[in-house]
């Protein structure tokens, strides 16, 4: 289980690190002739980060849980992966004694069309409270 949510974490980093790479903004900050040097330029510049932010997937939430019975130790999970507006993706992992299934569920503001499984609306749930 562990090892399924490093993985997933390498990935979503690679995928940051590799739009940030795009966006020539890999090193965390920018030269200091870049910068501006009034507060109306440094204001201009906060608004744009804040604008480049909003589709970033800032609210992260796991529920872990035993699908069934017979099954101990939690090993079935929900992970919401929402921006600001509340879209992006449920994914959910099943364990059973013998098999285990994944599924992804699309979310749009905060809801989805597919029918989501008690876990998976408390992951959302718990993503929403997220502070980003």
């Amino acid at each position: 289980m562990a090892v399924v949510l490093a993985l997933l974490a390498l990935l979503v980093a690679g995928a940051a690190l590799a739009v940030a790479l795009r966006n020539g903004r890999a090193s965390g900050t920018a030269p200091a002739d870049d910068l501006p040097a009034d507060t109306a330029g440094l204001r201009r510049e906060v608004a744009a980060l804040r604008a480049e932010a909003v589709g970033a997937l800032r609210h992260l939430a796991v529920v872990r849980y035993d699908a069934f019975d017979e099954m101990g130790g939690r090993l079935s999970w929900s992970l919401a992966l929402l921006d600001d507006a509340g879209d992006g993706v449920v994914l959910t992992s099943i364990r059973g004694r013998n098999e285990a299934r994944t599924y992804a569920k699309s979310v749009a503001g905060w809801s989805s069309d597919q029918e989501l499984s008690p876990e998976e609306s408390e992951a959302v749930a718990h993503a929403r409270l997220a502070r980003s």
